[in-house]
């Protein structure tokens, strides 16, 4: 028979259609069926059990997301990816080594996702099902960013959020739990990243089908205080709807200078 496997493709948002060989199902013994299929749920199990455990973690914060906070950070949309865009004076204070490779830089932006695939030159569909069916090493991708943001994703889908103190405090913190670091605390440096001024560094945790790219920025907002669930956050597009269907935009006229210039909006450019 025929075997047609339909997977999800969590990086474009499109179901990836891959015809399997064909095999007879005649020369399949019930035992090797039932090798395979307690091999398939008990991986699917592990994959399940480990989703919400999987580094890095999400942190708990004891208070719901205020969106009235003066510290302006974006959420940005790659098409099938999603990071990260931070003030770097809160970024040095939690991983100092940043400040010597992005030193003159506004803002940073963070991604987190699977090894060779972040990495690839060519995206190919053996990298695409090796990292979401089997787990995998992953890497923080760090891009310096100026202080107009918008400008500089001009192509982009693009949120911004209000943090308060805890909430951007609580958000670095796990974006400093996503970098695998050594005995001595520091972030382990690798290739160049894939535009702009850029870096990858050695990433916390491992890249599989429920600890993907999308919820991994799903994990950020759950530490930050959003009513979101990780696991269900697959892809850039729900992500992006979830904060614009929640409706953070809060436009206070009675809010201070500081505050009225951080109106959290969908931008689309």
């Amino acid at each position: 028979m025929i075997m047609m496997l339909v997977i999800p493709n969590f990086f474009h948002c499109k179901p990836l259609m891959i015809k399997a060989t064909a095999i007879s199902a005649d020369k399949l013994t019930g035992a090797l069926i039932h090798q395979d299929i307690v091999t398939s749920l008990s991986l699917a199990c592990l994959l399940f059990l480990s989703a919400c455990s999987d580094k890095p973690n999400v942190i708990q914060h004891a208070d719901d997301y205020s969106s009235s906070g003066h510290h302006q950070v974006y959420v940005v949309s790659h098409d099938w990816h999603t990071g990260f865009v931070i003030p770097s004076t809160k970024v040095y204070e939690s991983i100092p080594a940043l400040q010597e490779r992005f030193e003159q830089s506004r803002n940073i932006e963070f991604g987190w996702g699977d090894k060779k695939f972040y990495q690839a030159e060519e995206i190919t569909t053996s990298l695409a099902l090796r990292a979401i069916l089997w787990p995998t090493e992953t890497v923080v991708h760090a891009v310096a960013v100026p202080e107009n943001v918008r400008g500089y994703f001009s192509n982009s889908e693009v949120e911004r959020l209000c943090l308060n103190d805890k909430e951007i405090t609580t958000l670095v913190a796990f974006i400093s739990n996503s970098f695998s670091k050594s005995s001595l605390a520091e972030v382990e440096p690798l290739s160049e990243g894939i535009y702009g001024d850029s870096q990858f560094y050695k990433g916390a945790g491992t890249y599989h089908l429920l600890n993907t790219c999308n919820e991994w920025t799903a994990k950020g907002l759950k530490s930050i205080g959003m009513d979101i669930v990780p696991t269900s956050k697959f892809t850039a597009e729900s992500i992006m709807n979830y904060l614009h269907d929640r409706q953070i935009t809060k436009r206070d006229p009675l809010a201070t200078m500081a505050d009225s210039k951080c109106l959290p909006g969908r931008e689309t450019r």
